[in-house]
């Protein structure tokens, strides 16, 4: 029997929704911010960007550093949860 994929965890899945959340508030296309990956070093396509944001695909570590990069965002800003991100800046959080 074939391993049973991880699910995508409440962290992931705020990620997925902060990544396509900044990605609308910059204007950018699915497959503008993947190509942007892509020339980053960070090979993506479109496909598998909607995936991330559709929290059918994880995003591993390396995704979010490049997906932060060419959002022009710190990786940080994609992990934080919506109601939590003021919070953190207050406190001095990641």
């Amino acid at each position: 029997m074939p391993p049973r994929p991880l699910e995508i965890g409440p962290a992931g899945r705020a990620a997925a929704h902060a990544i396509e959340r900044t990605r609308v508030a910059r204007g950018h296309s699915q497959r503008q911010l993947a190509a942007r990956v892509t020339a980053l070093g960070r090979p993506m396509t479109f496909t598998a960007l909607s995936r991330i944001e559709r929290t059918v695909r994880r995003c591993d570590i390396d995704d979010l550093v490049a997906i932060a990069a060419a959002l022009g965002a710190p990786p940080h800003a994609l992990l934080a949860a919506p109601s939590s991100r003021s919070e953190s800046l207050r406190v001095g959080g990641i």
